[in-house]
């Protein structure tokens, strides 16, 4: 058992470059001999800073100094005169989760006006955009029947031009069979 633990804890050293990666690893395959024999040579190894971190998160707990005060109690509720302390405690505890929640619901409506705003800005931009197409296609419309007089123009007098060069062509005719 203790040679199988030895060459596990010497793939780690070969494998972990970093002494406080190797604790880890070592913390996390519970090698605890090996880690006996082996912390003096990681502690020779790894920056005084570096391990006193290490040492910090893995011992760290929460003073009680960063533990938020509670809140005051909401305005819209209070004790009953006789009810205990725990029921006192229980009863506020449960109020206070319920205004935690009010608070979200809250800041979640303020969230959903302004969206509402942002909607409302984009409607906006859109009935401009929609303005401006109408206005667009309506140039264009004007545009389409202005060639389209054109082209029946040219195409009248191009009958017209036909016309006369029949005319003036029988007239030719005319008058050189007639000599």
């Amino acid at each position: 058992m203790l040679q199988r633990t030895i060459a596990l804890s010497s793939k780690l050293w070969k494998i972990e470059t970093n002494p406080l990666t190797l604790l880890n690893s070592i913390r996390r395959n519970k090698l605890w001999r090996v880690r006996m024999s082996v912390s003096a040579e990681v502690l020779a190894r790894a920056p005084s800073e570096q391990m006193e971190d290490e040492i910090n998160t893995v011992t760290s707990h929460r003073p009680r100094s960063n533990i938020r005060p509670l809140s005051p109690m909401p305005d819209y509720v209070e004790h009953r005169n006789g009810v205990n302390e725990v029921g006192k405690l229980s009863a506020e505890a449960v109020v206070r989760e319920y205004e935690a929640a009010v608070k979200e619901i809250e800041a979640l409506g303020s969230e959903l006006q302004l969206a509402a705003k942002n909607c409302e800005v984009m409607v906006a931009g859109v009935h401009d955009m929609i303005a401006e197409i109408k206005e667009f296609a309506a140039g264009y419309r004007d545009q389409g029947k202005r060639f389209f007089l054109q082209i029946e123009a040219v195409s009248l007098m191009t009958a017209e031009v036909r016309d006369t060069c029949e005319a003036l062509k029988k007239k030719i005719a005319t008058d050189t069979l007639g000599q």
